[in-house]
């Protein structure tokens, strides 16, 4: 069954002169219910932006996204919130961890969003990603791909429908980011997650047997790397 699909979405930014320029115009996009999906595009191709879209972070100028029969693009702020906490993972390329709290912590405050704080899941998930002896270490105590762990766990401590994964691997060397995919990967298969993952690495890309070219679907073509950053920050308050 499809679990994601997306309508005539657009969403552009305002240029410092003024002007507008377009950054994502998707006819149609869809993803079915386990599926596991790499989309290819280079930076600024609008990647985040459209991650940021379907995750309701970001809200279209005009299209529907759908995730399990809720329309995302209907509703308010609390009920985008409501969502996204209930029905989506995301797996962020700065892993955006809160840094005054322990991983554990990070883990049990993501979930109140959604069901609500559940300790022994948030154990178990930190367990089965390595860092059963670094519950109680803050992120600055951890290293990169252990930071990038957490943010795993945290994806999906709410047993999300949809995993949305933002080059997942650009911040680790080539091993770390092996592993840290065969365990996105892994975890998503053992609770029946759908994944969807961007990224430009060919490497990762290879890994996967469903690949499709951003650009090839998106009409606006190649966005611009420093408007879609702005995009992305302006929204970062919303993330947590």
């Amino acid at each position: 069954m499809t679990l994601l699909e997306i309508i005539n979405l657009r969403k552009s930014y305002a240029a410092p002169d003024g002007s507008r320029g377009e950054i994502i115009d998707l006819p149609y996009f869809s993803l079915r219910e386990g599926e596991q999906l790499a989309m290819e595009g280079a930076s600024g191709s609008g990647k985040t932006t459209l991650l940021h879209l379907i995750a309701g972070i970001l809200t279209p100028d005009s299209g529907r996204i759908l995730i399990a029969g809720e329309e995302m693009t209907a509703l308010g702020e609390a009920g985008r919130d409501r969502l996204r906490a209930q029905t989506v993972g995301y797996v962020f390329q700065t892993f955006n961890l809160l840094q005054g709290y322990t991983a554990l912590e990070n883990v049990t405050l993501g979930q109140m969003f959604g069901r609500g704080a559940d300790e022994n899941r948030a154990r178990e998930l930190l367990a089965r990603v390595g860092l059963r002896d670094r519950l109680n270490y803050r992120p600055r105590q951890l290293s990169v791909g252990q930071q990038q762990r957490v943010a795993v766990a945290r994806a999906l401590a709410n047993r999300p429908n949809l995993v949305l994964a933002d080059e997942p691997t650009g911040n680790l060397d080539r091993l770390s980011a092996r592993e840290s995919l065969s365990l996105i990967r892994e975890v998503c298969r053992e609770h029946g997650a759908a994944l969807l993952l961007v990224s430009h690495d060919q490497e990762v890309l290879s890994q996967f047997d469903q690949v499709v070219r951003l650009d090839e679907i998106n009409r606006a073509g190649f966005a611009d790397k420093e408007n879609e950053e702005l995009i992305a920050a302006r929204t970062s308050a919303h993330i947590h």
